[in-house]
């Protein structure tokens, strides 16, 4: 355990800050221009990805377990986002015949 925290150590921070940003951007992007559901849902995973990666980061480079627990948080937080925006999409699908969100404000009569 002692040679992964230092392996992770040796990797500057600004290293980890610009990747995650990086994956941050994408996702970011991914939500505002894409018309897909699965798509979008996706996107936001990556951007939950991004912060467990930042998080995970700053807790080994402060010796501190907390980012560690946060991320677990996340993480059962986006299975359960994973589980409930699924099964919307498969309903949403049934009624529609799509998943294009354009297609959802028939859903509103």
């Amino acid at each position: 355990m002692e040679s992964f925290t230092n392996a992770i150590q040796s990797v500057p921070l600004n290293h980890y800050i610009l990747l995650s940003t990086v994956i941050f951007s994408i996702g970011v992007m991914g939500v505002l221009l894409r018309r897909n559901a699965i798509v979008i849902f996706m996107s936001v995973e990556l951007m939950l990805n991004s912060v467990n990666l930042l998080l995970t980061a700053f807790s080994v480079y402060r010796n501190d377990a907390a980012g560690q627990v946060f991320v677990f948080f996340i993480m059962a937080l986006a299975a359960a986002e994973v589980a409930v925006g699924l099964a919307i999409i498969v309903m949403i699908y049934r009624n529609t015949n799509s998943i294009d969100i354009n297609v959802l404000n028939r859903l509103k009569w």
